[in-house]
């Protein structure tokens, strides 16, 4: 169970590794924003469902392709307890659109239905955000 504020939103520094995996691992979800460096890629993963599986493996499906990567939340500074460290982790060996999604994203707001996750590219300063919503 994820606790809300008023607006239905989460701070994800109140949330646990474990409440924010069991979150994702309840139904199939699908990108609904994905900015990549300011430049809006979200069409490439439409029609794809993600399913954030327990064992740590991500399966996308459109019905044509799939493709399997895995995930997992981490604690970027092992030094603390701090909820506000978690790195939503995501890793496709793949040579295509899905590579863009692998990287150690920040979780800024999450939900029973959605996470919207960010990452600022330490080479070139870009911000890019992933937004998952559950089917």
């Amino acid at each position: 169970m994820i606790s809300c504020s008023d607006n239905g939103e989460s701070d994800p520094d109140l949330l646990s590794k474990e409440q924010i995996e069991d979150n994702m691992n309840s139904g199939n979800w699908r990108i609904t924003k994905f900015i990549d460096s300011g430049k809006d890629e979200t069409n490439h993963f439409s029609g794809y469902d993600f399913v954030f599986n327990e064992n740590g493996v991500l399966t996308s499906s459109s019905g044509t392709n799939t493709y399997e990567g895995s995930w997992s939340i981490s604690d970027s500074n092992s030094s603390d307890d701090s909820p506000d460290d978690l790195d939503f982790n995501i890793l496709f060996n793949l040579t295509n659109d899905f590579e863009d999604l692998n990287d150690d994203w920040d979780i800024l707001t999450i939900t029973a239905s959605k996470i919207e996750l960010e990452d600022i590219s330490g080479g070139n300063g870009g911000t890019d955000i992933l937004t998952f919503e559950k089917n």
